[in-house]
């Protein structure tokens, strides 16, 4: 188990894929599997993405606050209550929980038994969007991304809590828009080796 068995394969699933130029995104436990995998394209010389987009997660060399995947039943309930993601009918039928709960609690586990390991920042432009309201990820731990790119980099909050990319969606999909669509009628040599 963990992040980098995952990366791994992903590197190996989306190899096929990347011949032209691409961008990540990701959210949360997304955005930790998002700028690993930039890492470890750049560490296999391979092609790396033109622009790399993180949301809902602090920089990945600042500590997790809390463990909470290892909680009892009723205080993992309260923890998703808590981060707003999961409505209150799916935490209430136990039906859906009792198939869910183990899932999440891996996803859980994965992000904050991640252990970073430092490399030298990537190159390429690193947008970094939270929400205002989000009870773990603040301004402070999104601007800490800078230290991850020596490239463009850009904090954006947008209205919500860590689920913002489903509350704020359409702003989402702005921000995304917006820093993609420089590369519209990029060709093959936008795409950079490490």
């Amino acid at each position: 188990t963990g992040l980098m068995p995952l990366v791994g394969a992903l590197v190996t699933a989306l190899a096929p894929y990347l011949q032209r130029p691409f961008a990540f995104f990701g959210h949360s436990m997304g955005a930790l599997i998002a700028f690993e995998l930039a890492r470890k394209l750049r560490s296999e010389h391979g092609p790396l993405p033109v622009h790399l987009i993180v949301s809902g997660r602090r920089a990945p060399q600042l500590p997790q606050d809390r463990t909470t995947y290892n909680l009892s039943d009723a205080d993992f309930d309260d923890e998703l209550r808590r981060l707003g993601g999961t409505g209150n009918d799916v935490v209430k039928d136990p039906e859906i929980m009792e198939l869910m709960k183990p899932v999440l609690r891996a996803d859980f586990q994965v992000c904050q038994d991640y252990k970073y390991s430092y490399q030298l920042p990537l190159q390429c432009p690193l947008t970094v969007i939270g929400g205002t309201d989000d009870p773990d990820v603040r301004i402070e731990h999104l601007a800490a991304w800078r230290e991850q790119t020596t490239g463009e980099f850009a904090v954006s909050v947008l209205p919500g809590n860590h689920f913002f990319i489903q509350s704020a969606s359409a702003a989402v999909l702005q921000l995304v828009a917006g820093d993609l669509s420089r590369y519209r009628h990029a060709g093959p040599n936008v795409l950079s080796r490490g």
